[in-house]
């Protein structure tokens, strides 16, 4: 498994599984579990996760899915803004690690910026790293202006991730946000990689993945798994969609192909707001 440096030098695998919308159908739940513990098995043992999906229900399912193999996953969750003061992120922590049957969380997000300081979350934060609750913290969905905000108080220097959407379609954060977080080593974190199956329907992609031998979802993460700074976190509770998509970890894009995707989804030349789905 490729793997990314954090800001502190841990190195985690540069694939993970993706959980929003798991646990919320019955139906599906076998079959949810099974794809993430073959996904262990194959060795993309990040999960990310977050309190707000299914209201703590995706946590609850990936508790049971890593029964007996906590200490092979990082475990990625985030707080909702509004739980993020300096007492409430503690009590939606221990809430997260009760559903995830887990005495850690080793990597805790802010999901997105709400009207509790930063400063404050900050305190939040190292107090539960200091307390073993979490082992790392970041961010999720900041753009640069409250990343700039947020090195500037303490503990924010410490930040080890920014989880943004991030993917050929979505290549805003490529003007500023991303060359300011390479610039600390910071590792983006690319959510709906594959625009949650979208890109898998484009036919400029479709075109380019059958003339080179991929598939379109291959082809969409091993663009992002060129660079050495990102991690992507694809969502499936199909098994033989997850084998899919492991597959572009053994796919070398060329720099002519490279330059063939820049072409198809052209960089940013300016600016953009950053995207959120």
């Amino acid at each position: 498994m490729k793997t990314v440096a954090l800001p502190s030098g841990e190195r985690v695998p540069a694939f993970g599984l993706g959980t929003w919308m798991m646990g919320q159908d019955k139906a599906a739940r076998a079959d949810e579990i099974a794809t993430l513990r073959l996904g262990l098995d194959l060795g993309a043992t990040l999960i990310d996760t977050a309190e707000m999906y299914g209201e703590g229900r995706a946590e609850e399912l990936i508790g049971e899915a890593i029964a007996g193999r906590r200490d092979q996953v990082f475990l990625v969750s985030k707080v909702y803004p509004h739980n993020a003061s300096r007492q409430d992120a503690v009590l939606a922590c221990e809430r997260s690690l009760r559903r995830l049957k887990t005495d850690r969380i080793d990597l805790y997000l802010l999901h997105w910026r709400g009207n509790v300081p930063l400063a404050e979350t900050m305190d939040a934060f190292m107090a539960m790293r200091h307390s073993g609750k979490i082992r790392h913290y970041g961010v999720s969905n900041l753009d640069l202006a409250d990343l700039q905000e947020l090195w500037k108080v303490p503990g924010g220097s410490a930040t080890a991730t920014d989880q943004v959407l991030y993917n050929l379609a979505r290549r805003g954060i490529e003007w500023d946000l991303l060359p300011q977080l390479r610039a600390r080593g910071v590792p983006v974190m690319a959510y709906s990689p594959i625009e949650q199956g979208k890109l898998i329907r484009n036919r400029k992609l479709a075109d380019f993945a059958q003339r080179h031998g991929m598939t379109p979802a291959t082809a969409a993460l091993a663009w992002l798994l060129a660079c050495e700074d990102i991690i992507v976190i694809p969502k499936t509770s199909n098994r033989e969609r997850l084998r899919e998509n492991l597959d572009a970890l053994e796919i070398r894009l060329t720099t002519a192909q490279l330059a063939e995707l820049d072409q198809l989804f052209p960089p940013p030349k300016g600016p953009r707001p950053l995207e959120m789905l």
